[in-house]
């Protein structure tokens, strides 16, 4: 079935589908995955899921983006999620700041790293 076309009788509704499932998820699964959908992402633009020496895809511009959005998500959700559930967030978190920072050839200013002014200094 394309986009425009509706759906035939007895033929399942692919967005319908879709919505029923999203609808049995919890919001704690939801903000999670996408925690950690930008946990690993930061990880390959950090260089940490490439072989030190030759980090193809090292993109540490890339990589401050998205420890900053996870920094605020997790920031922001922390209140919502639960203390069980943001603790493991927060570790994720921290260690791909400190990740960072040592794959920088300069260490950014105090306040200046990804993600720092939602967690404050991480060192």
């Amino acid at each position: 079935m394309t986009e425009n076309q509706t759906p035939t009788p007895g033929e399942p509704d692919e967005s319908a589908e879709a919505l029923r499932d999203i609808s049995e998820v919890s919001a704690v699964e939801i903000i999670t995955a996408a925690c950690v959908h930008l946990m690993s992402a930061s990880a390959v633009k950090v260089g940490l899921a490439e072989d030190e020496e030759t980090a193809h895809h090292r993109d540490l511009s890339e990589a401050r983006k998205l420890i900053t959005a996870l920094a605020g998500l997790v920031t922001a959700a922390a209140p919502e999620i639960g203390n069980e559930h943001a603790r493991s967030l927060r570790d994720g978190l921290r260690t791909l700041q400190l990740a960072f920072a040592e794959a920088l050839p300069f260490p950014d200013e105090p306040g200046e790293a990804p993600g720092e002014k939602y967690t404050g200094r991480v060192s």
